[in-house]
This record gives structure tokens, C-alpha cells and sequence, in this order.
């Protein structure tokens, strides 16, 4: 019960690390507790085909004690989930509303924690086998471990709280490692730290205090550099030249969503997104953005509204969300119209929301999900190679939940995006959901180089430029229009360049020292290590 209990504690220091506590600090420590707890050898070695009356305890303690701080993190991070409720607003009682958001959050937040599971069952078989590791090469497995379960778990459905995203927005100089190889150079340098700190912990008695002090001291050392280098990038000079500038107009609804397809959210989105769209014309924007169904009309009735009309008026070109039908079912939708009223490109959002917009594992869980709603499950997701053009040149797009997924803007900056534009919703949610998703553009943004401009319909809008700084960032829950000036760029960092190499690199190195450790059996073990 002790350990469950450290476990858990560690679990929740890592669970407020994240926007909107943003106590991210407490990463580079948050850890040790895991780490300690599934790596200290056991006194019983486990033997993979022989011993099994000593396999299933150890194994169910591990479970139960990355369990623990599984869901002390992603429980935490993840509860603003619960604000989905209530959806009577949708046609949904009260108490199957109630339902659902519990659900939701358990479902998310044991899906995390199977990540830290699998971690930890993973790293105690390799540490309890005969075969002998030292301390850095513990160390070293262990990240690419965890690495590489990040980057499998983000190539799923279900896909928000990388240890990467709890440095965002504020520790700007340890972000800019992800010009590097994204998201995995952060949870790499998050995860080395612990391990280390935790390693220098687990040194016997035996051990002089000169090998701890030295031992505990690396890490230290090593966090300093990563984020002096990091500084380092973070004041590289920004150019901004005239001719790759772009004035752009940002236009926050705050259309509730309980009113949003009602006639009076109709008419307020018509009239807010109209005016708003003129005001911003008029202050010579060269394009205004609007968040991610800030229209919700298909396309010929997109085409009969106020705003269509506005824009062939004003002559400004207009990023419009809205939704486009397919014969399965319907797409949200970001069009580019031009300044004669036309549509010149379209992007459809391609990673859907899990239980608002589709449901995940439905051959399993479906069938509870519709017992407890009315909806249909009839959104379907965009392809994931479209390329965005618009008259200013091609844009890296993502709308609401794309902007947890690295590859989708790398991907995008790789074919020629030039500049970040993102549409969300985020409403009926607490201020802690569009918070991290605001640290989650931040990070889109450092990683590929490229200026950021992003509306909402309740918040947060903002603008982010290259290195990260937030330029100007809405209130939530209000109504709000903006405009500033962002770049196009189109320099390539190593991560649009290469993808997630350091994953690669470090999985590579960490077989490599694995099977010497197999061959010539001389690295030292447990107590004994480094």
C-alpha cells in the first residue's frame, strides 16, 4: 500500500504540471518514484521460461504500482474531459450525460495509463533477466522505451498528454529541442533526468559518497546544458521581411455550443462572424480566420449567408469553418474563399475528437455509448496527405484535436507549409482543456519553424511566433476580434526534415548495448551498477 501510494503521489505531481497549473518543473522529478519503484531489482530473479510461482506477483505489483501513477497523471491532466457534462443541450438526460463524461475520462485515462504499464512491465523484465546492465544503460533503454510507446500511442485515436507537453507554454527553452525530432526530444530529456536522479537514489551504502554525489550530479548538469542550448536556439533572431508578411484578422464567436445549432445560435454566428468579418475588412487585414465551425452550414447554404456576401463586398480572403456532406456522412470543413466569393481551397479535419465526434473501439464500446445517447456516429475524417493552398501560398492547417497529433503539421511542413493556421471549438469545456490545447500549437509551432495564428470559438485565440511566444492570446468566453501580422517561412528543421530520428537512434543504441550486455555479460547489475 506504500508504494501504490508514492506511485500514485508521483503520478498527480506529474498530473499538474501541465497548462492551466503549469507547474512543469515538477517534471524533471515527478518520475523518480516509477522509475524507483519498477527498475530496483527484485530479490527473485525472473527467468523467462522457468519460475513462474515467482512471475505473477512481482508482475501484479508492477501493474498495479504503474497503474497508480498512470492514472494519478493522465486522471489529473485529462479530467477536464468532464466538462462535456451536461449534454442535455444534445438531446442527452441529465444523469446519461453524467454517464458519458465518466466514462469518457475513464476510458482516456486508463488508456494512458497503459502506456505507463506497458513501460513498466517492459523495463522489469529487462532488468530482472540474468543478462547484467549497468546504470546508464538502464537509463538508456528505458528512454527509448518510453519513446517509443509515446510515438506507437500517438498513431492511435487516443492521443493528448505526451510528458513532452507539460514543459508547454512556459519552459520555452527545453520546447525548442523539438526543432530537433519533435515531441520525443523533450520526453527523452524528461525521462534521462529521472532516470539518472533515480539511479544515483537505488546506489547501495556500499557505494563512497563521492560515486552518488557524482552520479547525482550528472543529471544536474545535463538538464542545465539541454536548456542552455535550448536558450541558445530560442534567441536566434526571427526575420520578418515585408514581402512574406501576412495581415491577418481573427474573429472569437463565443457561440455557446447548448445554442449553437439553434436559431438563435444561427443568427448570432451569422451576425457576430459578419460584423466581425466587415471591422477587420476594414482595417486592411489580408485575410480573416474564423474558428472551427464558426459557420455550420454545408456548402450551398454557406454560399446564401451574410458573410459570403460581405466577402465579395469587402474583397478580403476568409478562412470559413464550417462542414462539407460526403455520402457516408459529413467532414468539418476550413474553406479558403477568395475576395470575389469563391472557394479556392478546403481542408477536412482529420483526427476526430474520440466520443464527441466518432467512437473509438465502437466494435466494443459502441454499442454502450449509443444505449446511453441519441447521436449518430456520421462524422468521417479528412485524408491525411491534403495539401492546403491558399492566395498567400500553402498553409499548414489543423482543426481542434489535429493539434495533438506532431507528424500531422510535420507532415504538412514538409510539402511546403509555410505558416500555421488552426481552428477550434473548445467550448463546454472548463479553461483547462483550451489552455493545454493552446501549449499544444506552442509546440506545433517551435517544431516546425513556422508562425502560428489560431481562432477559437471561446478561447484561446492567439498568435505564436516561431520561438513560441504567445504575441497575443483572447480571453475565454468572450467575444473578441483581433488582427496582427505573422511570416511565411520556409526553412526546415531537422524534425521536418528527418521526423522522429531520436526515437530511432536511441532504440538502435539501446538494443546494441542489450545484446553486449548478452554477449560478453561484464556490465555489473542492481546495487552493484555502473
Amino acid at each position: 500500500m506504500k508504494q501504490l501510494i508514492i506511485a500514485l503521489l508521483g503520478g498527480i505531481l506529474m498530473g499538474i504540471t501541465p497548462a492551466p497549473i503549469n507547474a512543469f518543473y515538477l517534471a524533471w522529478v515527478a518520475l523518480i518514484p516509477l522509475w524507483i519503484l519498477t527498475v530496483k531489482p527484485q530479490k527473485i530473479r525472473i527467468n523467462f521460461l522457468g519460475k513462474k510461482e515467482f512471475l505473477a506477483p512481482i508482475l501484479n505489483e508492477k501493474i498495479l504500482i504503474s497503474l497508480a501513477w498512470g492514472c494519478g497523471y493522465h486522471g489529473l491532466a485529462l479530467f477536464w474531459i468532464t466538462g462535456v457534462h451536461p449534454m442535455t443541450w444534445m438531446g442527452v438526460p441529465w444523469l446519461a450525460s453524467l454517464a458519458i463524461a465518466f466514462f469518457c475520462w475513464f476510458f482516456i485515462t486508463f488508456w494512458g495509463a497503459a502506456l505507463v504499464v506497458t513501460w513498466s512491465l517492459g523495463m522489469t523484465f529487462i532488468t530482472n533477466f540474468k543478462i547484467k546492465l549497468n546504470t546508464f544503460v538502464r537509463v538508456l533503454i528505458g528512454v527509448a522505451f518510453w519513446c517509443a510507446l509515446e510515438s506507437i500511442w500517438s498513431h492511435g485515436a487516443l492521443w493528448w498528454s505526451s510528458l513532452s507537453y507539460t514543459q508547454s507554454p512556459h519552459n520555452l527553452a527545453i520546447l525548442q529541442l523539438g526543432q530537433l525530432s519533435g515531441p520525443s526530444t523533450i520526453t527523452a530529456s524528461i525521462v534521462a533526468i529521472n532516470g539518472l536522479i533515480a539511479e544515483a537514489f537505488m546506489l547501495s551504502d556500499r557505494k563512497s559518497k563521492l560515486a552518488k554525489i557524482w552520479l547525482l550530479s550528472l543529471p544536474v548538469t545535463i538538464c542545465f546544458f539541454l536548456h542552455l542550448y535550448g536558450f541558445y536556439l530560442y534567441k536566434i533572431p526571427i526575420e520578418r521581411f515585408s514581402e512574406s508578411a501576412i495581415k491577418v484578422g481573427i474573429i472569437q464567436g463565443n457561440i455557446p455550443n447548448y445554442i449553437k445549432f439553434t436559431a438563435e445560435g444561427f443568427r448570432k454566428a451569422i451576425n457576430g462572424y459578419t460584423n466581425g468579418y466587415k471591422i477587420l475588412a476594414d482595417k486592411k487585414v489580408d485575410a480573416v480566420l474564423t474558428p472551427e465551425g464558426a459557420l455550420p452550414f454545408f456548402p450551398d447554404d454557406l454560399m446564401r449567408s451574410p458573410i459570403v456576401s460581405a466577402i465579395q463586398d469587402k474583397g478580403v480572403v476568409a478562412w470559413i469553418g464550417s462542414f462539407a456532406g460526403k455520402e457516408l456522412g459529413y467532414v468539418n470543413t476550413l474553406y479558403t474563399m477568395t475576395g470575389t466569393g469563391e472557394i479556392f481551397s478546403r481542408y477536412h479535419k482529420v483526427n476526430l475528437v474520440p466520443f464527441g465526434e466518432y467512437i473509438p473501439f465502437r466494435e466494443i464500446i459502441g454499442g454502450v455509448i449509443r444505449r446511453l445517447s441519441p447521436l449518430d456516429d456520421q462524422q468521417i475524417p479528412g485524408n491525411s496527405n491534403q495539401i492546403f493552398n491558399t492566395p498567400f501560398g500553402r498553409a499548414i492547417v489543423g482543426i481542434c484535436y489535429d493539434s495533438a497529433f506532431a507528424e500531422h503539421f510535420r507532415r504538412q511542413a514538409a510539402r511546403g507549409g509555410e505558416f500555421i493556421i488552426t481552428a477550434s471549438n473548445n467550448a463546454h469545456y472548463s479553461a483547462a482543456m483550451p489552455a493545454q490545447h493552446h501549449a499544444l500549437d506552442v509546440m506545433r509551432a517551435i517544431e516546425t519553424d513556422r508562425w502560428a495564428a489560431r481562432a477559437t470559438n471561446t478561447g484561446y485565440s492567439a498568435i505564436v511566433d516561431p520561438r513560441g511566444n504567445t504575441l497575443w492570446i483572447s480571453g475565454i468566453n468572450t467575444y473578441e476580434i483581433h488582427h496582427d501580422t505573422i511570416y511565411r517561412r520556409r526553412s526546415q528543421t531537422l524534425y521536418v526534415k528527418w521526423g522522429d530520428w531520436l526515437t530511432v537512434v536511441l532504440l538502435v543504441l539501446g538494443v546494441i548495448s542489450y545484446l553486449f550486455g548478452a554477449i560478453y555479460k561484464e556490465t555489473t547489475y542492481g546495487d552493484e551498477a555502473w
